[in-house]
């Protein structure tokens, strides 16, 4: 149930033309500290405290793990990935229903911006997302964030919505899955360029073949996932 958590919560971790650098603290599971995402096109890259770097490549379908202190990486590959979301559809009990995003009237400062509460429940796990409707740019930042993960990676493949499916920034994002309870929220987006080098598996690493429930995750806190999420 924890490695399914960690799926489902990593799907929002994810990913707008310039490319951006994400800043998210991320609090539970002990994996408390701040992750940085940088998304450029389809490609993304995760790096947080004491975790595999991971990178997503949306073009590829496929997803990389890189253990930099051995210099080995773990390829998932988009059956993988399909795999896993299969796997959380059939724990679900049925094929998830369209995303439904209802507000709760709640709302809270988050960073400078008035957020309003929005809650999605499934039979395993609820989410709660804090969403500014007036940050800037919302709309193409988000769908900069939708581009790596678009498609075997998709949080609606993963019963989660996708980032798209909001109406504005989600800042904050709470999940909770049985005893289990992971919020992340965005401490900064900015739009920089990043150079396409980053999104590399570096030349001296060597490959490790295991299976997908043996790769670790990089965060076992934000939703990513059921979203994915934002």
């Amino acid at each position: 149930m924890a490695a399914l958590f960690s799926i489902i919560t990593f799907g929002l971790l994810v990913s707008a033309g310039a490319d951006l650098t994400i800043v998210q603290r991320v609090e539970g599971l002990g994996q408390n500290g701040d992750v940085t995402v940088k998304i450029k096109g389809d490609k993304e890259r995760i790096d947080a405290p004491s975790q595999p770097t991971r990178i997503i490549d949306g073009k590829a379908g496929e997803m990389t793990d890189l253990l930099n202190e051995k210099k080995t990486f773990i390829r998932i590959s988009a059956e993988q990935i399909k795999a896993a979301a299969e796997t959380i559809n059939k724990f679900d009990g049925e094929k998830p229903a369209a995303p439904k995003l209802t507000p709760t009237g709640k709302k809270e400062t988050i960073n400078g911006y008035e957020t309003e509460e929005f809650v999605y429940e499934t039979s395993q796990f609820k989410a709660s997302f804090w969403v500014a409707t007036k940050y800037p740019d919302a709309a193409g930042i988000l769908k900069q964030m939708q581009a790596p993960i678009s498609g075997a990676w998709k949080p609606s493949n993963m019963g989660m919505p996708d980032y798209t499916d909001f109406a504005g920034m989600p800042l904050k994002t709470v999940i909770t899955m049985g005893d289990n309870k992971a919020v992340t929220t965005i401490l900064s987006i900015k739009k920089d360029s990043i150079s396409a080098a980053e999104f590399d598996i570096p030349k001296d690493f060597q490959e490790l073949k295991k299976p997908l429930d043996a790769a670790p995750p990089p965060v076992e806190s934000p939703m990513s996932s059921p979203s994915a999420t934002p």
